[in-house]
């Protein structure tokens, strides 16, 4: 599961650069990467650890 929760953030946060750079993508976008950050500092505060 870790694996996966890393992958989905990487690649949040390489379409939100795009987003950026392009200026393309919209407030989806920065929401799912809001998301991802939320659950990455969860993970982070809990200690699960699988890789």
């Amino acid at each position: 599961m870790g694996r996966i929760l890393w992958l989905i953030i990487v690649a949040l946060i390489v379409i939100w650069l795009l987003g950026v750079v392009l200026k393309i993508g919209g407030g989806l976008i920065h929401f799912l990467l809001v998301v991802a950050g939320i659950i990455f500092i969860i993970q982070l505060v809990t200690g699960r650890r699988t890789l």
